[in-house]
């Protein structure tokens, strides 16, 4: 993501979710609690311009995506996105379906790890959100669904049948995409559709330990194993390996990599500047 921005100054207030920063750890809360967080229009533009604006800024190394209330997200709203989307035409529709799969790739593409804290229900584009998250730490109520079939709608919505099969394996993912049935913690961990599950309210806590500890490391280390870990999904061995020994041989000419050595000799922790 580039750091040169144009005109536009930087966002103060975002009206459809809660942001705090503190000591390079971003945490965003999707703040509907009586609707279990349901996406918005303005909510997935928000989510969608927050991440660019953070990932320009390069202040953030870790993110925590959280819900309020008693779940993480119920996907989109019923009433405020369905109803209104029977109403468009072709050309909105599509402008809005692009839009909900820039948040997925803004998550994918931002160059810090994205931690997301799951209780509750995370539902349709909740489960997305979470699935395109690059830790997804949950506790013993969270269940995810897939639920876009159920609706009359594919499956495969806002990335999810790149992302879910490359996570679960692809038998998994077809019975989830197809069927759309519940997935409760147990059986997320079991299949891998969770990184960690955690004590009964657990997850934002651990989620925040988490991000701390990614926040304190090598930061220049993870954004470049992030974006590898996304860019080879697709690619053959050979041009993988190149790129590989490119991006090291980038890190190796960098402050974190002189870094270790000059600990590692003087006995001490490393001071990770993520240069």
């Amino acid at each position: 993501m580039s750091p040169f921005t144009g005109s536009a100054s930087r966002t103060e207030r975002w009206r459809h979710l809660r942001l705090t920063v503190e000591k390079g750890v971003a945490t965003v809360t999707l703040d509907r609690p009586a609707r279990l967080n349901a996406l918005t229009f303005g909510a997935y533009a928000d989510l969608r311009d927050l991440l660019a604006e953070l990932s320009r800024e390069r202040s953030v190394r870790a993110l925590v995506l959280g819900g309020e209330g008693r779940g993480f997200c119920s996907g989109g709203d019923v009433e405020e996105i369905i109803g209104a989307t029977l109403a468009m035409d072709t050309a909105e529709l599509l402008d809005f379906n692009r839009m909900t799969g820039q948040v997925v790739r803004a998550l994918r593409e931002c160059p810090f790890p994205v931690v997301a804290a799951v209780h509750g229900v995370a539902a349709g584009a909740g489960a997305v959100l979470a699935l395109a998250a690059d830790f997804r730490i949950a506790d013993p109520s969270a269940r995810f669904a897939f639920l876009f079939t159920r609706v009359g709608l594919s499956g495969g919505d806002m990335g999810a049948a790149y992302l879910l099969p490359r996570v679960v394996g692809l038998g998994h993912a077809t019975r989830l995409l197809m069927l759309g049935e519940p997935v409760r913690a147990a059986e997320a961990e079991r299949i891998g559709l969770i990184s960690e599950l955690t004590e009964e309210g657990g997850a934002a806590t651990r989620a925040a330990e988490l991000a701390r500890h990614l926040a304190n490391g090598p930061a220049l280390a993870y954004a470049q194993t992030k974006a590898l870990l996304t860019a080879e999904l697709d690619m053959p061995l050979a041009p993988s390996v190149e790129l590989d020994a490119a991006t090291q041989a980038l890190l190796m000419n960098g402050e974190d990599y002189a870094e270790f050595h000059a600990a590692f000799t003087a006995k001490r922790p490393p001071k990770w500047r993520g240069r």
